[in-house]
């Protein structure tokens, strides 16, 4: 891996956090009555838990090659982050 100059913007774990508490607290209790429904929730939520891993194994993969990870809170914080300078000013 090269250095990109600039650490590279990962989610912050909180999105994650949120959307699991979301679907396993309140869409299952609702869906719950409806198998395929239900079933659809858990799909989703094994699919959240699972993009989760990739990012810490991505992580991990940073670490190794000493590539610096910064974790974003919106993507405004991202925006920014990408304008020209002078777009800036």
């Amino acid at each position: 891996m090269t250095d990109f100059g600039k650490p590279l913007p990962l989610p912050s774990y909180i999105h994650y956090e949120l959307l699991l508490q979301l679907l396993e607290q309140q869409t299952m209790a609702t869906a719950y009555k409806t198998p395929h429904l239900c079933l659809q929730v858990q799909e989703l939520i094994i699919t959240l838990r699972k993009a989760m891993s990739q990012q810490r194994q991505l992580e991990e993969t940073c670490k190794m090659a000493h590539l610096e990870v910064e974790y974003q809170w919106s993507t405004n914080q991202l925006t920014e982050r990408f304008l020209p300078k002078d777009a800036t000013r």
